[in-house]
């Protein structure tokens, strides 16, 4: 069980320390619990639901110490009281969001989402008899105006995939909050790093660890991070579902957290300096980027983000096929979907994170078919820029 430790003034200082498990050997470094089962804690099967009260465990399905530790170097890193892990971004999202709606419920999304959280929304909830309204993404009080008696759940994401709208989650949630109604956020882009959306008055932040918590693009994973009681009622889904996370993989994320505030410094950097270069290359007709003063929402961006990240979205002049050229040309940066790891990637959202979509449903959301999404890693800027120059040249 996770030793109790001051919360710590920093970020980077919460990254490295928070969460550690007590040395049992006197290591440095909490170790992987690589086992599926452990020995009985005691003979009361009532007490056996994932860790009984004497910290014991049962089976790592339930619960396992180096799970149980990256949990909580989340939740602290996030400001939530507790955090709950998962096989993958999806199982997270989903698990979370089966929590609280059921039949005859009715779930309020903004439109603009990942596409496989759009898919399940849209074509494995009506299976269910859960009823979904999706409104615009950039203006709250759609919000309001779409909850009915039986609204159970508002989903939001922000920065949003691909196109980086951002969502006034202030007043989202405040909305929430006011109608007795849960809200939950995909925070992935932003990180906690960047954007703290319970500080902000949101129940729930979901995140795909697969990205920039764990930063080198070697591990699937999920989290969701909220109060107790919230994370309590997902557990019982995760349990069920069996979306439980691997101790390899959690040993694998909790190393990848203790640099994340490092890492972030610069994916903010590199972010900030391509955005600005891609702005003004005559090869590219538009660029999506909350950091930059052009961006319609930049000032809402400014006021609940501490930094803009090393997300980039931009059109390349000339169409499709145009911009399938400059991904073949690209020389340091790599022709791959994700995001989020300490290597430069370049996918196309129609072929990629939205290719679940049809083409209507993606040029309804603005997503042209010469859109590219780049994911800046640490690389020297310098170096990116050239990358993208010769490949757009």
């Amino acid at each position: 069980m996770p030793e109790k430790r001051k919360k710590f003034k920093g970020a980077s200082t919460t990254a490295v320390h928070a969460g550690e498990l007590t040395p049992s050997q006197g290591e440095v470094v909490t170790p992987i619990y690589q086992t599926s089962t452990f020995y009985f804690p005691t003979s009361d099967p009532s007490t056996w639901e994932g860790k009984v009260p004497d910290g014991s465990y049962i089976y790592t399905r339930w619960g396992n110490p180096t799970i149980r530790a990256t949990e909580d170097k989340l939740s602290e890193l996030e400001g939530s009281e507790r955090g709950l892990l998962f096989s993958s971004g999806m199982a997270a999202i989903t698990s979370a969001i089966l929590s609280f709606v059921g039949k005859g419920d009715h779930l309020i999304s903004i439109e603009d989402i990942y596409g496989g959280t759009y898919s399940f929304i849209r074509s494995e909830l009506p299976r269910l008899g859960v009823e979904t309204t999706f409104v615009d993404s950039t203006d709250p009080s759609k919000l309001a105006e779409a909850i009915k008696p039986n609204t159970k759940l508002i989903y939001l994401e922000s920065p949003t995939n691909p196109l980086l709208k951002i969502v006034d989650i202030r007043r989202a949630a405040k909305v929430a909050r006011e109608h007795g109604i849960k809200s939950l956020i995909d925070s992935t882009f932003a990180t906690p790093i960047n954007q703290k959306p319970i500080d902000m008055g949101v129940d729930l932040v979901a995140h795909s660890c697969t990205k920039y918590l764990n930063g080198h693009s070697d591990l699937i994973a999920g989290v969701v991070l909220g109060s107790q009681a919230d994370i309590e009622s997902i557990y019982k889904k995760r349990i069920l579902y069996g979306g439980s996370m691997d101790p390899l993989a959690a040993f694998l994320l909790f190393r990848g957290l203790k640099t994340l505030a490092l890492r972030m410094e610069r994916h903010n950097r590199n972010g900030a300096q391509i955005a600005k270069f891609l702005e003004s290359h005559p090869g590219v007709e538009g660029v999506h980027y909350p950091g930059l003063d052009s961006h319609p929402q930049h000032a809402l961006a400014r006021e609940q983000m501490t930094g803009f990240g090393g997300m980039v979205s931009f059109e390349v002049r000339g169409g499709r096929k145009a911009a399938e050229r400059a991904l073949r040309a690209f020389q340091v940066i790599k022709m791959a979907t994700s995001l989020g790891g300490v290597d430069s990637l370049a996918s196309m959202p129609l072929n990629s994170s939205h290719s679940s979509l049809t083409p209507q449903e993606r040029q309804r959301l603005g997503i042209k078919d010469q859109l590219v999404r780049l994911s800046l890693g640490i690389e020297d800027a310098e170096d990116l820029i050239q990358d993208l120059d010769h490949a757009l040249s």
